[in-house]
């Protein structure tokens, strides 16, 4: 009867601390409504979606092309095909490209990095021309690198026609896939992705204010690209960080620069406010152990290979439920990174991730005598 009792009183006290920490969790209310044709906000470590409104909505996607510009000469960049100091000289073509100008000259040499400032900060379609040609020999075949890169990314509903963004009814992009190439940028390249916060980039004399408002307004705000046709409107990708947070907005189609900025604002604000990314297993450490039979080894670590983030809303990590699913039988050999077994996270009942664990080190068949044993063993299990 004393155990009946305590474990009773175990579990009130059980249900009880689930009810006051239900009751702490801060409710998570729906995200602003802006005035954009479609916006996608995304937590930029876990690729989480805080917010959306028709992202994968195809449309123009003005200067933010110049984010694919930019990868692409990035990427060159990292295969040392070239190199920031490469003199580029300048066509006749990219010197009369309309639109925002860095204002290079036709014939002069103009290094890759005064380039991809002037791309980058002053949004130059001459600037970005003479990447392009410099890169693959012609905007054209610049043009076919971009959708390579697009599709390696992933970025199935992109194709690029040209590296400025100027109209071309063949020149789309998505919310989502323009979200997908900023975490790309920001991962892969962080040595060049500092550029994106610089105010003002001054080349020829001439100094040029960097057009996202938002560096100004926001501390947190360190990128990345505005955008502008009459066919697109104004649009805007931005990037800020908070405790460690990292928020990528991209909002497609505002009727004027004030209303992409209050926008893109607003929901930054938001996914800082309500959600928050935690770690949930450091990679390479033991997270469990399983049973492996007929191996030279009797138990392998389980884990995660890289870290594992969870992105969940703010106040809610001591409500998650975690379970593991570990088939009851696993036999030898075992290699390193092989899968083993399942885990899950919920919340509230709602599955938030399923992520594998794998072993975290060989465990190869046992010997005859160890494999004869367990084979033994087996029959009473």
């Amino acid at each position: 009867m004393l155990f009946c009792r305590s474990t009773f009183a175990v579990l009130v006290l059980l249900l009880l601390s689930s009810s006051v920490l239900a009751q702490n969790l801060l409710p998570t209310p729906a995200h602003p409504i802006i005035g954009a044709k479609s916006y996608l906000l995304i937590d930029a470590r876990t690729g989480h979606v805080l917010a959306e409104h028709q992202p994968d909505e195809r449309l123009a996607p003005a200067s933010l092309t110049k984010l694919m510009t930019a990868y692409v000469v990035f990427q060159a960049l990292g295969k040392n095909q070239v190199s920031l100091a490469d003199p580029v000289t300048i066509s006749e073509k990219a010197w009369r490209t309309g639109g925002s100008r860095m204002f290079v000259e036709v014939g002069k040499q103009v290094p890759i990095k005064d380039l991809l400032l002037g791309t980058i900060v002053q949004s130059g379609n001459d600037a970005s021309v003479a990447l392009a040609e410099h890169i693959a020999g012609s905007e054209a075949v610049f043009a076919e690198l971009m959708n390579q890169y697009a599709s390696k990314l992933g970025m199935s509903a992109s194709h690029f026609m040209n590296a400025t963004g100027l109209p071309d009814d063949e020149h789309y992009s998505t919310a989502r896939d323009l979200a997908t190439l900023s975490k790309a940028i920001i991962e892969e390249f962080p040595e060049y992705y500092k550029w994106y916060s610089l105010k003002e980039y001054t080349w020829n004399d001439i100094t040029q204010p960097n057009r996202n408002n938002l560096l100004y307004r926001d501390a947190s705000v360190d990128g990345m690209k505005t955008g502008h046709t009459d066919d697109a409107g104004y649009c805007l990708v931005s990037s800020a960080q908070r405790d460690g947070m990292r928020i990528i907005s991209v909002v497609l189609g505002t009727s004027s620069a004030k209303s992409r900025i209050d926008g893109s604002q607003a929901l930054l604000n938001y996914g800082f406010r309500f959600f928050e990314t935690r770690l949930l297993y450091k990679g390479g450490d033991a997270v469990t152990s399983a049973r492996i039979w007929k191996s030279a080894n009797e138990t392998s670590e389980l884990g995660v290979l890289d870290d594992l983030y969870i992105t969940i809303p703010r106040g809610s990590y001591d409500s998650l439920e975690m379970t593991r699913d570990i088939p009851a039988v696993l036999y030898a050999p075992v290699s390193a990174g092989q899968p083993v077994a399942q885990f899950s996270v919920k919340l509230n009942g709602d599955t938030l991730l399923t992520e594998s664990l794998r072993a975290l080190d060989d465990n190869p068949e046992g010997s005859f005598w160890q494999r004869a044993r367990d084979g033994v063993s087996l029959w009473f299990e």
